[in-house]
C-alpha cells in the first residue's frame, strides 16, 4: 500500500489550498458565530503554523496545478458523453466513501482509500455559511493531492448562495454534489436535502444553475419516493437539469432508520435503467458480498457504504466485523487486523491533517463501540475527557489491549470477498 507521507512542498501546497480558497470574501460579509466549545477545536494548532508558512509559496507551488482540474469532462460531443467520458477518466471507481456529516472528513477519508476506497465524498456542507464564513470554511473542507476522486457534498435551496460556494471548491474536487437526501429534521427546518423532493422546480433550477455555470460536472445524492414512478420521473428531471452522475439511496425520506428499513435495489436498478448517465447505489452494503451481490443485482456503476464504514473503515479491503462473521463457516479467518489499530492509523491521519475534536471523538465511539461494550469503565473515562489528548487516545488503546480485549477483524478466503476496481 502507497504510503500517505507527504513532502514539506507537498504539506505547503495542501494549506495553500486552505490560503486560496479563505483569500476571496463578498463586499459584505456575514459570519454567524460558530460554537467554542473544546471539542469545536482543531486537534493541532498545526495547521496555523503552516498556512503562516506557506505565505512565501511561489507561484509554481500553487496547489492547482498539483492537484489538477478536471479538464477531461469536456470531451464529448453531448452531455451524456461528457458525463461518461469524465467518468471514465476518474477510472470508473466502484467503492465510495458515502457523505457522512461530521464523519467523512480528510483523516477519515484517507483511511478508507488506504483500504481500498478508490472515491469519497466530503461531508455535507451547508453553503450559505461556506459562502459567509471563512471559520466554517477553514475547518471544514480540508483536501490534499492524495485525496481524489472526491465529491463535495452541498446542501442549498438557493441556486445563486450554491454556485458561489461551489466555485470555491471546483478546482480541488471531481465533482460538486447536490445533497437531496438528508432526511433529519435540521434539514426539513432548513429546507434542503430531502425536503426538496416536496419542490421539484427549485430542485432542477438549482441543478441547471451549476451545471451550465462550473467547470465540474454536478452529481447529486438522492432519495427514493414511495412511489417508483415518482422516483423515475425525480431522476430522468435531474439528468434533464445537467446532473452528470446520480447516487441513490434506496430507502425513502422516512425511513431514516437503515437498520429497521432495508433499501430498495430494485428501485435503484430501475432509477439505473431510466437515466443514461452514471448511477451509485447507497444501502445495505455489510461487507463485500453486498458490494458484489448490489453491483449484479441493480448493474450501477458504483456502491456507497456509510454506517459500516465508521465501524470499519477496512470494510472495502474484504475486511468485516464478527457481527458479520455468520455465514462465512470455515472460511472466515482472522485478518490480523482490528479496529484499534485501524484507529491508531486514524488518530495519525488527524495530527497530520487536523480536524476538530468533535469529529474524533464520534470515530473512536464507532470503531471501539463493541471493546466498550466488554469494558465500559473505559468508555466512562473516554466519556469523562472534558478535553482529548492524542497521548489519552494512545495510552486508553494500550489500555484496552493490556485489558486483552480482542475482537479480530475477518476476511473471507473464497473469492466472492473479492472485486476487480476495473471490471
Amino acid at each position: 500500500m502507497r504510503s500517505l507521507a507527504i513532502s514539506h512542498l507537498h504539506l505547503k501546497s495542501v494549506f495553500s489550498l486552505h490560503s486560496s480558497l479563505m483569500a476571496s470574501s463578498f463586499s459584505q460579509t456575514i459570519k454567524p458565530d460558530l460554537p467554542e466549545h473544546l471539542d469545536d477545536l482543531l486537534c493541532s494548532n498545526q495547521q496555523q503554523q503552516q498556512r503562516e508558512e506557506c505565505s512565501s509559496v511561489t507561484k509554481s507551488d500553487e496547489p492547482s496545478l498539483l492537484l489538477g482540474s478536471p479538464n477531461g469532462y469536456l470531451s464529448g460531443d453531448s452531455r451524456i458523453e461528457r458525463a461518461w467520458a469524465h467518468w471514465s477518466k476518474l477510472g470508473r471507481p466502484k467503492l465510495i466513501v458515502a457523505p457522512m456529516v461530521d464523519n467523512s472528513e480528510l483523516p477519515f477519508r484517507l483511511l478508507c482509500r488506504k483500504y481500498g476506497a478508490e472515491a469519497a465524498y466530503t461531508p455535507m456542507l451547508h453553503s450559505r455559511i461556506f459562502t459567509e464564513n471563512e471559520k466554517y470554511r477553514n475547518m471544514e473542507f480540508t483536501t490534499c493531492q492524495e485525496d481524489r476522486p472526491l465529491f463535495v457534498q452541498f446542501c442549498a435551496n438557493d441556486p445563486d448562495v450554491l454556485l458561489e460556494a461551489a466555485r470555491r471548491v471546483e478546482p480541488y474536487c471531481d465533482y460538486v454534489d447536490l445533497n437531496l437526501g438528508c432526511p433529519q429534521r435540521i434539514a426539513r427546518r432548513g429546507n434542503y436535502g430531502a425536503f426538496l423532493m416536496d419542490n421539484l422546480p427549485l430542485v432542477k433550477a438549482i441543478v441547471q444553475k451549476l451545471s451550465s455555470n462550473l467547470q465540474v460536472p454536478v452529481s447529486c445524492k438522492i432519495r427514493i419516493f414511495p412511489n417508483l414512478q415518482d422516483t423515475l420521473n425525480y431522476a430522468r428531471m435531474l439528468e434533464d437539469a445537467g446532473c452528470s452522475l446520480l447516487a441513490v439511496h434506496g430507502r425513502t425520506r422516512d425511513e431514516k432508520d437503515g437498520k429497521k428499513f432495508r433499501a430498495n435495489w430494485s428501485a435503484i436498478s430501475a432509477v439505473k435503467n431510466a437515466v443514461q448517465i452514471p448511477v451509485l447505489a447507497n444501502g445495505n452494503i455489510r461487507h463485500m458480498e453486498d458490494v458484489n451481490n448490489c453491483l449484479q443485482e441493480t448493474g450501477v456503476e458504483g456502491v456507497l457504504s456509510a454506517e459500516t464504514l465508521l465501524e470499519n473503515p477496512a470494510l472495502f479491503a474484504g475486511f468485516r466485523t464478527a457481527e458479520w462473521v455468520e455465514g462465512c463457516d470455515e472460511n472466515c479467518r482472522d485478518g490480523n487486523l482490528d479496529q484499534a489499530a485501524l484507529l491508531v492509523e486514524y488518530l495519525k491521519l488527524c495530527e497530520q491533517y487536523p480536524v476538530p475534536w468533535r469529529i474524533i471523538r464520534s470515530h473512536v465511539h464507532k470503531m471501539l463501540g463493541d471493546w466498550f461494550k466488554i469494558h465500559p469503565h473505559v468508555r466512562e473515562d473516554f466519556n469523562a475527557q472534558f478535553k482529548l489528548t492524542f497521548e489519552f487516545l494512545y495510552i486508553m488503546v494500550d489500555r484496552l489491549r493490556e485489558l486483552q480485549v480482542k475482537i479480530p477483524l475477518y476476511l473471507k478466503d473464497s473469492p466472492a470477498s473479492e472485486i476487480s476496481s476495473n471490471g
